[in-house]
């Protein structure tokens, strides 16, 4: 269902704000895909011997006894039992006790399994090929293939044969278009509703509808995200890549991943025309995939005054100019070389891709900064891309300017509109916790890097890159550098807040309290 990651649980809210950051046009959770269903089937099944080897789903043996906390063991113990209920729920032909309706708790179970049951299974060509013979290494590769973020263990990539590189690319744009699309499309066999699948990957604050039937809305925002690529591929070709290169970085573009099938990322084709229409492209797979379903059915006044679309326009724009005029007057380059480099950098963190053409760690100290509010920014809800969302930027200025005026202004309401509908005072208070949990979180796990003995900048750059999806840090894991060196406890960590970052934390959270597993 394309990047459906969920990130606040808002959707209960239901503020139908048109091309407002939501994936509206994603309400595509039930009738997805008998086409996709046997081979859907076929790819699980496989996933449930990996899991446990004897082909029961979801059986999870001697789990419990890792954790010293009881109240964590018997959360544990509790959601074991709900994963088979869950499934079992869903088998049960009418009468037989069950509704078939998935609960929004078993929604959210749903997701978080599916992200790492498939990264799980998309570790194995990597491991047993030999070619990552490290377990950490190679699930931390393919989460971050999955999670589009595009941060590598790799140290000669070219060494890898092209299988490989094809697979490792294959993972973003897979994860790009959402895992959740596959585990849904087998749900209506057991008849089962998707809605709450969706609510619990479904991104951004807001969501509005496109279509009236899922199936419909389906189907456009598969055309759109394959027809994107293919152009991409066209254009590439074009630019003297391969095939095969060209393919891979289509990939990685429209699923904002980053996955080069080079170490030196795309400045090894030394190419602005390559870099251009990269450039592009990552701008046009940030933008919400509900405005590009209006781009396509002529409904432009929608696009051209969506708030979201103008903030993440204008903020390229502005972060763009500042860094090419930093560039010009710091470096021995001339004006299109510094508005280049400046431009590919900033739309490649912008929109969580990864991409690099320059080393920023040898930019003036300002631009690290700079490109770290990019990092932490992120660009549109309903697309690809990682981030807080642009939406959320644009809710809290609105707050932040209310708060002004009530000041001065004491009795007066104030509501926050947006795209000229209102945002309720809920969805408010779930953005502000939800940026307040992302605060929290980075700082914590920037302690907890730094207690392992990892520089500052490495560890605020490796944190803020796994939680947002981006791909390269800042310091020695920057875009000239992989993440090999890392120790496997912070590899397993960063792994984790890429799956916290790609299901917008409280997807993932909720499974870990123990409120969360108890009947109701």
């Amino acid at each position: 269902m394309l990047p459906l990651v969920f990130r606040d649980g808002a959707v209960q809210n239901a503020v139908h704000v048109a091309g407002n950051g939501g994936h509206g046009g994603l309400q595509l959770v039930g009738d997805i895909g008998d086409e996709l269903l046997t081979p859907v089937l076929a790819l699980l099944q496989g996933g449930c011997h990996v899991v446990e080897g004897d082909g029961h789903f979801l059986h999870f043996r001697g789990v419990i006894v890792v954790q010293p906390y009881p109240g964590f063991q018997i959360a544990v113990a509790e959601g074991v039992g709900g994963f088979r209920q869950l499934f079992q729920r869903a088998a049960l032909p009418p009468g037989k006790g069950g509704d078939r309706q998935l609960t929004r708790r078993d929604g959210y179970v749903l997701v978080s399994f599916a992200w790492v049951a498939f990264s799980l299974f998309g570790m194995l060509p990597f491991y047993i090929s030999g070619y990552i013979p490290s377990i950490t290494n190679a699930f931390f590769e393919t989460m971050s293939g999955f999670s589009s973020t595009g941060a590598t263990i790799l140290d000669d990539i070219e060494a890898l044969p092209h299988g490989l590189l094809f697979w490792r690319s294959m993972t973003q744009w897979i994860g790009g278009l959402g895992i959740i699309m596959f585990t849904i499309a087998i749900l209506p066999i057991f008849g089962v509703s998707g809605l709450q699948v969706f609510a619990a990957e479904a991104s951004g604050p807001t969501h509005d509808k496109v279509h009236p039937r899922i199936g419909i809305t389906a189907k456009w925002i598969w055309s759109i995200y394959a027809g994107i690529t293919c152009i991409l591929v066209a254009l590439l070709m074009l630019g003297g890549m391969d095939w095969f290169d060209s393919v891979c970085h289509a990939f990685a573009t429209t699923g904002t991943g980053g996955f080069s099938t080079k170490q030196a990322s795309v400045a090894y084709y030394q190419s602005p025309y390559i870099e251009y229409v990269i450039s592009i492209f990552m701008f046009i797979s940030g933008i919400n995939f509900t405005l590009l379903l209006f781009f396509v059915n002529r409904k432009f006044k929608k696009v051209i005054h969506d708030a979201e679309l103008k903030w993440y326009f204008w903020s390229v724009v502005l972060f763009t100019g500042l860094i090419a005029v930093i560039l010009y007057y710091s470096n021995p380059i001339g004006m299109e070389d510094a508005f280049r480099k400046s431009l590919f950098q900033v739309i490649s963190l912008h929109t969580s891709t990864g991409f690099a053409t320059d080393d920023y760690m040898l930019w003036p100290a300002v631009t690290w900064g700079l490109l770290t509010i990019v990092m932490l920014m992120g660009a549109c809800a309903g697309s690809t891309t990682g981030g807080l969302k642009c939406i959320r930027m644009v809710i809290l200025g609105k707050v932040a300017r209310n708060e002004f005026k009530h000041i001065l202004h004491p009795n007066a309401i104030l509501p926050v509109r947006i795209n000229k509908q209102v945002i309720s005072p809920s969805i408010q208070s779930t953005v502000l916790a939800f940026c307040f949990i992302y605060a929290v979180i980075i700082i914590i796990s920037v302690l907890i890097m730094m207690g392992m003995g990892i520089g500052f900048v490495e560890s605020v750059g490796c944190v803020v890159s796994s939680i947002g999806n981006m791909g390269p840090g800042l310091g020695e894991t920057g875009p000239a550098f992989s993440w090999n060196a890392l120790p496997d406890v912070a590899k397993w960590l960063m792994a984790f807040l890429m799956l916290l970052g790609r299901l917008e934390l409280f997807t993932v959270l909720l499974l870990f309290t123990p409120e969360f597993w108890r009947r109701s």
